[in-house]
């Protein structure tokens, strides 16, 4: 049987502008799908790991989605503090390993500064950190891993994010303002892949004592940590637990779940919004197998268009002695070869288009997002690469069955 392959290529060779124009939309079409699919993959893997310390958030009653994305993603935005007496009892809980308070109102240089306890860095950090140590003093800071900030640096907290929950002694006019206390970074956080890689974290006392707080301990302490003194403790934003058994943890939520708080696993809300990013990703997905179906019936007719230019060189050949199966097997594969390449120049395109997209989100947002090419991209290069195969026989079906006489006319 004769070899369909030099004139396939010598085709394409013959328009290689009309060639590149069929393969640069089908590609971009195919692109768009294995973005949405590896960008969704990718924002689930990063966010449920950037969550994955913290086992159990309580807060005040109200929205968990708002409580999360401010304690766990340090996202800007009020939210209701909890009570000093819902305070107290969570650090008497005796099956907490773990009980650490989240802060809010100052900031450096655009970098959130969190107040908080030793122990809570340190299970941050997932055990230990990469310099450095943990704060002592009330006028010490751990800095998390990507802070530009360097071991033994100073500074001064500014007060007037814009998200102050404490209710400090901000100006009246809400402008940003440093306090006068100056804090030493000691120690640098493991890398989390999380916005805490950027944040700041000092001892919660010094928090309270910036916004005119009680500390905790009582005036003119300088203990950092618990125990605290339930008397001195005010209301804080969030806190964050960690549970020393499941049992433990599934009771405390349940226990904490009242009239004056809610707790909840960071798990739980993100299922939630997982659920909406799905439907989302549905449509989006809808709308890319649109585009790409209509990419498709557009090069179908546009090599239509081409191929009857050629009708006649094919022609001669059937009067030649070319067999039909050859002629229908040289147009065949000059549309395959079309489709195929550009759903493998899709691919590229859409994992590059992935990767622009992860680190735009990673840069401002903090979290680490790694798209990769996964099943659902080879299912789907798969699938456009058949269906083109598919669509390919009807240009080759058409010329295959039109006499030869017709043609030569």
């Amino acid at each position: 049987m004769m070899n369909p392959l030099p004139l396939v290529l010598a085709t394409l060779r013959r328009n290689p502008v009309t060639t590149l124009t069929f393969v640069a939309l089908i590609a971009v079409a195919v692109a768009l799908g294995v973005a949405i699919t590896s960008q969704e993959r990718a924002l689930k893997r990063g966010s449920a790991h950037a969550a994955d310390r913290f086992d159990l958030v309580i807060a005040a009653p109200g929205s968990q989605t708002d409580a999360m994305l401010k304690a766990v993603f340090l996202r800007t935005g009020s939210i209701e503090l909890l009570k000093p007496e819902v305070v107290a009892r969570a650090f008497a809980e005796p099956h907490a390993e773990i009980v650490a308070p989240i802060a809010f109102g100052d900031s450096h240089d655009g970098a959130p500064i969190v107040g908080s306890v030793p122990a809570f860095v340190t299970h941050l950090s997932g055990g230990a950190l990469s310099e450095g140590r943990v704060f002592a003093d009330h006028e010490e800071a751990v800095v998390g891993y990507a802070s530009p900030l360097k071991l033994g640096d100073t500074f001064h907290p500014t007060h007037g994010d814009g998200h102050d929950e404490l209710g400090g002694d901000g100006d009246e006019h809400g402008h940003d303002h440093e306090h006068g206390a100056e804090l030493t970074v000691v120690g640098r956080m493991a890398p989390t892949g999380s916005p805490w890689d950027t944040a700041i974290v000092v001892p919660v006392e010094l928090t309270w004592e910036l916004h005119n707080l009680p500390n905790g301990h009582g005036k003119g302490s300088e203990q950092v940590g618990p125990p605290y003194v339930p008397s001195e403790l005010p209301g804080v934003p969030a806190l964050v637990v960690k549970p020393d058994s499941v049992a433990a943890a599934y009771g405390l939520r349940n226990i904490y779940r009242a009239q004056d708080s809610t707790a909840f696993f960071p798990a739980e809300v993100l299922v939630e919004l997982y659920a909406l990013l799905g439907d989302m990703r549905q449509l989006m997905n809808v709308m890319a197998l649109a585009t790409q179906a209509l990419v498709i019936v557009a090069i179908l007719a546009g090599v239509m268009v081409l191929l009857r230019l050629y009708r006649v060189q094919f022609a001669v050949l059937r009067a030649l002695g070319a067999p039909r199966a050859f002629i229908f097997l040289t147009i065949w594969s000059y549309v395959a070869l079309i489709v195929a390449a550009g759903a493998l120049a899709g691919l590229g395109l859409g994992m590059g288009l992935a990767g622009t997209v992860s680190a735009a989100f990673t840069a401002e947002t903090g979290i680490a997002l790694d798209a990769t090419v996964g099943a659902a991209e080879l299912w789907l290069i798969a699938a456009i690469v058949a269906i083109g195969m598919a669509v390919a026989t009807v240009p080759a079906a058409l010329l295959y069955r039109k006499p030869v006489i017709d043609a030569l006319r």
